[in-house]
């Protein structure tokens, strides 16, 4: 009754976490304090998983804790990483727990990209291991009791949880022994497992019939219910079909033993006696079916005594009616265990390796957040940029502040020459020359890094599609091209850019060739460029006028309004704020981030105010432009107009439109190669992205490879067929009976026949020489004398049969006589035939007269059922 059914635990290949996961960490956080302790917490992780998965462990709690410590781990950390196959791709490879494998193909193993499939296997050990320390308590004290309900419960809840999750968490057909099925039976296994020592528990505590009878008849029905999942299936071990159902025969008698006690107490002798009446007959079941299982010898002995004397007291004193067992009340139930709730964490000592990482779903809202203030800042300063790009093309379409600053007509304006300094200082011509000349290198490095890697996508796409079209259906992982396909888009958006920015190139380029005569003008010496402007008459008349005083402090406000921009672009890019801790708040509250109204609340806090700032500067601005319009206008009528000095006005529009370009293309052409600088470190991200994901494609198709020649080596070559009958050899003797099929459905118990007696083994024949009965002559006595005739030996375990006849012609060769059958010895229905001498032969030492049977042997028994089973 002590035979408790355990788990064995899976086997896990050997994972680097440490490579991969200290490599997303270094291009994911910046280098620090803060990187060197996730790189601590990695290899943490690492060594946690070869102490649970790479070494035996023995049947301790404290080996259960390990597990449940990397069970844990595993669930804390999978909101951190990436994995999945098209990111932090890492491949975990398992046996199947049930399956021994073969000489020649190997244990059923899956290897999947899927930190789900890792947690599952790692559950199923933790389960597998409970089950296994349950079994191992001592069920004679309380502590052994509870210590096993416990493990059993904790099993049950774990097999359970892998039975409602595995198939989300693997998105694929799992291996026999977490499949949905195989866990859900040993779920109720364990369960029932865990009622039986309740059931015992109250058993060894003497608790009332009652109660016990209804623990009882509760497992009983746990041990049904696990019976009938796999009765008909072959998912489980063959071992624990009978157990299933020798246990739910065992503790069905029990319930029927305890009730009848309680019948006795209510002086109902007759269902009393129908209760152990069919309490015998289940034992009897176990006994005849389940016997090399479970023992019921003491069961069966205690049924029979309380049989026994309630028959004689009822056949003697109360003569109460029998009832049939169909007739009975059914016995009550008590459900005292429970599944334990899967809720990390498990493990009493857990402790987050990684806590102050962030989960993935905050940063990637940290991502999208970024990106939206990215936007924000781009558009406002972009906003103040074009305005006061407007400004100064507005004013040099004027030729403001030169025209008023060039009254004298024959000298470079101030406003000029501070322009041509400020050139010269920035490097004039040749930085831009060199920064036009880097633009096309670092664009083919980028371009180069791209296609690199879309290449080896490309090359991985096509093996896996040949491979595919080779094996058919046997080919059974993810295709390429669906598994590639945010790669590709990825891919696509980086061309879509680097597109663009060669289309910004040319522009920034035109731009520059269109200025570069006025830009180098004004890289010359003072003298030179003064000599480069044409000469006009004196307009000496307008100095001092109200119109210029009105000119020059309009100009005045603009250039404030200007230097407020810059202030004010300063302040934007400034602004800081941390949204990791309203994203972590909502997703503890809420479960969920809804990212578009966190971050669209918080930036219209940040940049409103500058928003509406801005806003008020173009305002201003507008008002600005239009009053200098209107006052240049009035100055050019006052000013005296004749060809040169239309002629010089047009060469300081042109000096002051130059500078205006020198300065924005250099700082387009900046932003260019700091663009392309970013960009080349975002695609060698890129590039290690596809590079991990096609190894770990390689590796997974190399493992797929290598199941698929398994699974072929063991397929036969060619189909089966009939083997002539002259060809094959005659099959030797039975080595002893055939049993007949066990059957293990417990509702047929009472309907099996009584097994019938074996009929006695036949001895050994007699032992002699062939070559000396060969030359011995008929007529001479016995080598040895009777007395020396070896004395009757025991029957053989086993059915023996008499010696072959040897072929004719060689020695030892003797015909047989007439009517021999060498397979008659045990067909107990025909009678003996006598041996007969036949000439040259001579008999056997020690024999009887003729006619006479040997001394000690069986005489013909009586007619029984034949040895062996009849076809």
């Amino acid at each position: 009754m002590a035979t408790f059914i355990s788990v064995p635990l899976k086997k896990a290949s050997e994972v680097d976490l440490v490579k991969p996961l200290s490599k997303f960490v270094t291009t994911t956080y910046p280098a620090g304090e803060e990187q060197g302790e996730y790189i601590r917490a990695v290899e943490e992780l690492n060594k946690l998983r070869k102490n649970a998965l790479g070494r035996p462990l023995d049947k301790h709690e404290s080996s259960l804790e390990i597990l449940l410590r990397y069970y844990d781990q595993l669930c804390a950390v999978e909101a951190k990483f990436p994995f999945s196959e098209n990111q932090l791709c890492l491949t975990f490879t398992w046996k199947d727990a049930f399956d021994k494998g073969s000489l020649f193909g190997g244990s059923v193993k899956l290897a999947l990209a899927s930190l789900g499939y890792e947690k599952t296997c790692v559950l199923f050990n933790a389960a597998a291991l409970a089950s296994q320390i349950a079994t191992e308590q001592n069920l004679d004290n309380d502590e052994g009791l509870k210590a096993a309900a416990k493990y059993y419960q904790l099993a049950s809840g774990a097999f359970g949880h892998i039975k409602d999750t595995v198939l989300s968490a693997l998105n694929r057909e799992p291996t026999m022994d977490i499949s949905p099925e195989t866990v859900g039976t040993l779920s109720i296994i364990m369960l029932a497992q865990a009622q039986e020592v309740f059931f015992l528990k109250a058993t060894s505590d003497k608790m009332k019939d009652a109660v016990i009878a209804k623990l009882a008849n509760q497992a009983a029905d746990f041990y049904g219910d696990a019976f009938k999942q796999c009765q008909y299936k072959d998912n489980l071990p063959k071992e624990v079909l009978p157990v299933l159902a020798a246990k739910h025969c065992i503790l069905q008698a029990n319930a029927e033993l305890h009730q009848s006690i309680l019948a006795k107490q209510k002086k109902r002798f007759g269902e009393e006696i129908a209760r152990l009446q069919h309490a015998a007959e289940l034992v009897k079941t176990v006994a005849s079916r389940y016997d090399e299982y479970v023992s019921v010898k003491d069961l069966t002995e205690k049924i029979n005594r309380a049989l026994t004397a309630a028959k004689k007291d009822n056949d003697f004193i109360y003569h109460d009616r029998v009832p049939e067992v169909k007739d009975l009340e059914h016995i009550g139930k008590a459900a005292l265990v429970k599944a334990t709730s899967i809720t990390p964490p498990l493990s009493q000592k857990f402790t987050d390796l990684f806590e102050k990482m962030v989960p993935m779903a905050v940063q990637h809202s940290m991502s999208i957040y970024n990106q939206r203030k990215a936007e924000t800042v781009n558009r406002l300063v972009g906003t103040m940029r074009e305005a006061t790009n407007l400004c100064n093309g507005v004013l040099a379409s004027l030729n403001l502040p030169a025209a008023l600053e060039d009254l004298s007509g024959d000298s470079i304006p101030q406003s000029i020459a501070e322009k041509a300094r400020s050139i010269v200082q920035q490097g004039g011509l040749q930085s831009i020359e060199q920064l036009i000349k880097d633009l096309p290198e670092l664009l083919t490095r980028n371009r180069e890094i791209l296609d690199e890697s879309l290449k080896m996508l490309d090359d991985e796409e096509t093996t896996d599609n040949e491979l595919r079209t080779k094996f058919n259906q046997r080919w059974n992982r993810t295709p390429s091209g669906d598994l590639y396909k945010p790669l590709r888009a990825e891919g696509a958006n980086f061309r879509n850019i680097l597109d663009k920015a060669v289309q910004a190139d040319q522009v920034v380029k035109d731009r520059y060739n269109t200025h570069c005569e006025m830009i180098t003008l004004l890289c010359k010496p003072e003298n030179e460029l003064n000599a480069a402007i044409p000469s006009a008459n004196p307009t000496r008349t307008l100095q001092g006028s109200e119109v210029v005083n009105v000119l020059r402090s309009q100009l005045a406000q603009l250039d404030e309004l200007k230097k407020e921009r810059e202030t004010m672009e300063g302040e934007i890019k400034a602004v800081t704020f941390d949204m990791s801790t309203a994203f972590l708040t909502a997703l503890a509250q809420d479960g969920a981030i809804n990212e578009e109204q966190l971050s669209l609340s918080q930036l219209d806090q940040l940049y409103g105010a500058y928003n509406q700032r801005v806003q008020a500067s173009l305002r201003t601005q507008e008002e600005l432009l239009g009053q200098v319009q209107t006052s240049h206008q009035e100055f050019s009528s006052l000013k005296q107009s004749n060809t040169e000095a239309n002629q010089r006005e047009e060469v300081l529009k042109k000096l002051a439109s130059a500078h205006d370009s020198y300065v924005e293309i250099s700082s387009n052409l900046r932003e260019g190669t700091k663009f392309y600088n970013d960009l080349t470190e975002i695609l060698l991200k890129f590039q290690n992205k596809c590079s991990d994901i096609v190894f770990a494609r390689k590796t997974e198709r190399d493992e797929l490879l290598k199941e698929l020649q398994q699974s072929i080596a063991r397929e036969p070559s060619a189909p089966s067929f009939n083997v002539p009958a002259y060809q094959s050899n005659p099959a030797p003797p039975a080595a002893g009976p055939t049993p007949a099929p066990r059957t293990v459905f417990p509702q047929q118990a009472q309907q099996q026949p009584e097994a019938k007696p074996q009929p006695p083994a036949r001895p050994p024949p007699p032992s002699f020489t062939p070559q000396a009965a060969s030359t011995a002559p008929t007529n001479v006595p016995p080598t040895g004398p009777p007395n020396t005739n070896p004395p009757p030996v025991a029957p053989a375990s086993q059915a023996q049969g008499p010696p072959y006849p040897t072929y004719q012609g060689y020695p030892g060769y003797f015909q047989m006589p007439m009517g021999y059958n060498p397979y008659a010895y045990g067909q107990y229905n025909m009678p003996y035939m006598p041996y007969q001498a036949s000439p040259g032969q001579g008999g056997y030492p020690g024999a009887p007269p003729a006619g006479q049977p040997y001394h000690g042997y069986p005489q013909q028994p009586p007619q029984q059922q034949p040895y062996y089973p009849q076809q």
